[in-house]
């Protein structure tokens, strides 16, 4: 089976667009990842896949928390770019963005997200270019109770976002 076809296959695997942050001491980052899944119930854990050249990715990996928020369907392209396509290594995301500090000194947008976890990581799964990180949610909430999630598939369909270069290591 050719590369393509396994590409196109996998297009139609649904997903949404979330915020990822996490902190090192005093410095906050976040980046739009679409892999963030509930993993159990009881206790709750979930999971995000981070790409290992991101700035969040080391963050997480020192702090061992990280917050994940979905992006509600209306979010701006200007405001997905802030976390999607410029890094943090060199651009404060949160210079302009309204957030609170969460319960584990995580940021948590409070624009154009729906709800957040917060999240003590548990266990870290190599796989390749990301890592798998999965944690026990330690606090959540809600933002905006009366919205609609972001799919990747409104985001290329309709918002008509593009994956610029080099945005896996935001």
């Amino acid at each position: 089976m050719a590369v393509k076809d396994i590409n196109e296959g996998l297009n139609y695997i649904t997903y949404g667009l979330y915020i990822v942050t996490s902190v090192d001491g005093e410095k906050k980052n976040g980046m739009i990842v679409n892999t963030v899944f509930q993993v159990t119930a009881e206790p709750a854990r979930m999971a995000i896949s981070v790409n290992k050249q991101s700035l969040t990715h080391e963050m997480i990996l020192k702090s061992r928390v990280f917050a994940a928020m979905p992006l509600e369907q209306n979010t701006p392209l200007p405001f997905i770019g802030t976390f999607g396509f410029r890094t943090g290594r060199t651009f404060d995301k949160f210079a302009k963005v309204p957030y609170k500090t969460g319960f584990l000194g995580c940021p948590v947008v409070m624009e154009h997200t729906l709800s957040y976890m917060e999240v003590e990581v548990c266990q870290t799964v190599d796989v390749g270019t990301h890592t798998l990180f999965i944690g026990t949610v330690k606090d959540a909430g809600v933002v905006q109770p009366h919205g609609t999630a972001l799919t990747y598939a409104y985001y290329h369909d309709v918002i008509k976002g593009k994956t610029p270069a080099g945005a896996t290591h935001i």
